[in-house]
């Protein structure tokens, strides 16, 4: 890949962010597609978030966010779509005449892994409730699911289901949820105890993690597939909010989705 001064910069935001499948799977895709544009990752702190998205947007290109800044990037200046005005969380940006156009493809890419799953769209148990819990939350009003909420502050999940009732999003009792959704960062480290315990996930329930490691499913994955419990971690979520992502930073181009695939599953790359 040849980079000049007219190469677009794209980048995933986050922290941590070391361990992202992101740029190996969008430099893939840019360089099948033929386009001039290099993708990175970047440790912004909170002060510099805006600021790091407002440079790219200017410099004609974008990139995504990740935990812990799905809310804040919601609150930079610029155009929203329907979604992050709903939800107030984002996690793609792009160039705008205003500064950057904010987007949230985490909802794309949580339907798609939950239709990989065959989910049911009746009631969803959802872990955590930061910004990737708030797609979970987007999904399920676009799929009429009701939703449960597991937080370590009872407090904040009272508050989570109040909100997510707010947008029509029905609430749901844990004990009738056949889908259960991590959306916390736990998971991410080896040393991570598993976000619910595969003991007190019922037969017959699909799990989908939006984490995912460097070298295959995560360990709450690997627990609940052991105990033939349908498992996904979070890399089919990533290719299709990634692939989701190229509406928003080159419109009317085709990823190239299989390409990406690839480098997620470790054939190229």
């Amino acid at each position: 890949m040849r980079v000049t001064s007219r190469t677009r910069v794209f980048a995933v935001l986050g922290d941590p962010v070391g361990h992202s499948l992101s740029p190996p799977m969008q430099n893939a895709g840019f360089q099948a597609a033929g386009l001039d544009a290099v993708f990175v990752a970047l440790r912004p702190t909170a002060a510099s978030l805006a600021g790091q998205m407002l440079a790219l947007a200017r410099g004609g290109g974008g990139g995504n966010v990740t935990v812990p800044y799905k809310e804040a990037a919601a609150r930079v200046p610029g155009a929203r779509d329907a979604r992050v005005e709903q939800l107030a969380a984002a996690n793609v940006f792009a160039a705008a005449d205003d500064g950057v156009h904010l987007g949230n493809t985490d909802v794309d890419g949580i339907l798609a892994a939950l239709d990989a799953l065959h989910a049911p769209a009746d009631a969803w148990y959802v872990l955590g409730t930061g910004g990737s819990a708030r797609a979970v939350v987007g999904a399920a009003a676009e799929r009429g699911a009701r939703v449960a909420v597991r937080s370590r502050d009872p407090d904040r999940a009272a508050a989570f289901g109040t909100w997510a009732a707010s947008i029509g999003v029905p609430r749901a009792d844990a004990s009738e949820c056949r889908v259960v959704i991590n959306a916390t960062p736990q998971g991410l480290a080896a040393t991570d105890a598993h976000p619910l315990d595969v003991v007190a996930i019922s037969p017959g329930t699909v799990v989908l993690d939006l984490v995912y490691g460097p070298d295959g499913p995560t360990a709450w994955v690997r627990a609940c597939s052991a105990r033939g419990i349908a498992a996904l971690d979070g890399r089919e979520v990533l290719l299709a909010q990634g692939a989701a992502s190229w509406r928003f930073w080159f419109p009317g181009v085709q990823p190239p989705v299989e390409v990406m695939r690839a480098v997620l599953n470790g054939r190229v790359g």
